[in-house]
């Protein structure tokens, strides 16, 4: 028996040097496919990804197979990527953080009846069955550059890394050992920084397991002197109101802002990047920027989902260079904005929620409400109705920016069919803080407009969120000359206007030649792929501020 007893010690200590030496596993996270619906040829699937940790789960991706003759169409909750046969759901930014014992949902429509096999999540297996998961970090990035600089805001964009588990999560930006900044795409803007000062900037990549690459080499920066200016549009204004007919600044006083809109979000979101934002702010001088957003045609309807986080990330990149954003509802076809009422409330609410704490935001909720054969009959009143059940819902969440609301007959105030002014003088739309909109395509819209614009400017708020120097399809010949007109009666009576529109698209007036946002290297500023139209509204944007 006392023989017994060191073998029983050494047995012992055996099993704590184990203990010791064996790392802790990792969260075990499950992610449980189920059928919600099932119709034979396809069903609706989703996944349910359960933190089973004790600390939050930060970020997750699950990747599965589908056999040929089972596709995913559309698909709600998280971003997708395929490779061949291989689908990769990644969070949406709203559900990336998952709680110790929470769950989120993801899902999407099956084109065929095959269930999704070689589940992974997070790089391990989708029923935590103790898989050591991905251990392997991404290629580190390489290219490191500055594209643009201003006295308080460094561009930075790199080339992407790879990852032998999928796309790459996302990209940290480090001052020295400090994370400055995230970001799930290969640019972003560093922020309030102080003129004429030396910054030092090092970039590495993620993936969806957590593992990260090295750091790129250290790539030196310095801002401008800032020339002792008031700043960006929103730093000189800060937040705007409606002070009798006019949009006046922080100060109180009437100020007219200038900017470009964008085309459809759907076919053009490529003109709208890191540097093209950089060439508006910087070369254009803009102020404002419309994100058009179309509800049909391609568009919102399709997955709101997808819009939705589209449009966050653009009002994000609009605010980081100091400019005010309008966020368009861009309505057209069919012409009755309840059609999108229901659409309309669930965007602008969360948009409101997540937005509305900034000071360069404007909402512009009804692009142009208009007749069409064969459609519900849109007058005036109708029209003021659905803003009246719109605006409450903006205004639960903020409750003092500015709302922009579309006119008859496609935001001309009733000029395109016949009225004028008096039907929204006469019975404007009960809330405050609001200015309508006015719209014209000076090839197409002459005195008529001109004299109404003018009329209506001296009796209520109005903003030009859209115009064109080209006929009412925003293509055919330039008419200059009429345009000036325009502009001259704005610039005297304060009116705030943007032109349409900042795109590549064929037609005359998009402001780049085609092909220029898809280029390797676009030359957004100066003049250079600038169309006619382009050259000649960069100069009147450009012109000096009376802020």
């Amino acid at each position: 028996m006392r023989r017994a007893t060191p073998v029983l010690v050494l047995t012992g200590i055996l099993t704590l040097l184990m203990t010791l030496l064996t790392p802790a596993a990792a969260h075990a996270d499950t992610a449980a496919f189920a059928k919600t619906q099932d119709w034979g040829s396809g069903y609706v699937g989703n996944y349910t990804v359960k933190n089973t940790g004790s600390t939050a789960l930060n970020g997750w991706t699950v990747a599965f197979e589908l056999p040929p003759g089972t596709g995913v169409g559309s698909y709600w909750d998280a971003q997708m990527a395929r490779s061949g046969s291989r689908y990769t759901f990644t969070n949406r930014e709203y559900n990336r953080t998952v709680a110790p014992g929470g769950t989120v949902t993801f899902g999407w429509v099956s084109t065929g009846p095959a269930a999704p096999t070689a589940c992974r999540l997070n790089g391990a297996a989708c029923d935590g069955g103790g898989d050591p998961g991905d251990t392997t970090p991404p290629t580190v990035p390489g290219g490191l550059r500055v594209t643009a600089t201003t006295g308080t805001t460094v561009t930075l964009a790199w080339n992407a890394s790879t990852d032998d588990s999928g796309p790459v999560k996302e990209y940290r930006v480090y001052s020295g050992t400090s994370v400055v900044a995230t970001s799930a795409t290969t640019h972003a803007v560093m922020a309030g920084l102080a003129p004429n000062t030396a910054y030092a900037y090092s970039v590495a990549a993620r993936d969806g397991s957590g593992n990260e690459s090295a750091k790129s080499a250290v790539l030196a920066v310095r801002t401008h002197d800032g020339g002792g200016g008031t700043g960006t549009p929103v730093a000189a204004n800060g937040k705007l109101t409606v002070c009798g007919t006019k949009l006046c600044n922080k100060n109180g006083k009437a100020v007219q802002l200038r900017g470009m809109s964008s085309h459809g979000l759907q076919w053009h979101a490529d003109c709208i990047t890191g540097a093209s934002l950089d060439a508006l702010a910087d070369d254009w001088k803009a102020d404002v920027v419309r994100l058009s957003m179309y509800i049909q045609e391609e568009g919102y309807e399709t997955d709101p989902r997808l819009f939705t986080d589209r449009m966050h990330t653009f009002i994000d990149m609009v605010s980081a260079r100091g400019m005010y954003v309008i966020v368009d509802w861009h309505m057209l076809t069919p012409g009755d904005p309840f059609h999108n009422l229901q659409r309309a409330k669930t965007f602008f609410s969360e948009i409101a929620e997540r937005h509305g704490g900034k000071a360069n935001i404007l909402y512009e909720v009804a692009n142009e409400p208009n007749n069409k054969p064969g459609e519900t009959r849109v007058d005036w009143p109708l029209i003021k109705s659905y803003h009246e059940q719109i605006i409450p819902v903006i205004r639960a969440k903020d409750p003092d920016s500015v709302i922009l609301l579309g006119t008859r007959a496609w935001s001309s105030l009733g000029v395109s069919e016949g009225g004028n002014e008096s039907e929204v003088v006469n019975n404007p739309v009960n809330a405050s803080n609001i200015m309508y909109t006015f719209h014209f395509y000076a090839a197409s819209h002459g005195s008529a407009y001109v004299e109404t614009l003018s009329r209506a400017a001296d009796r209520i708020p109005v903003f030009v969120t859209e115009f064109g120097t080209q006929n009412h399809a925003g293509e055919g010949a330039n008419d200059f000359t009429r345009s000036q007109e325009y502009l001259d009666l704005m610039a005297r009576k304060k009116i705030s206007w943007v032109n349409w529109n900042f795109s590549d698209n064929h037609r005359s007036g998009a402001v780049y030649e085609s092909g220029t946002c898809d280029a390797a290297n676009p030359a957004w500023a100066g003049t250079s792929r600038l169309k006619e139209a382009g050259v000649w509204v960069r100069d009147r944007v450009r012109t000096a501020d009376d802020f």
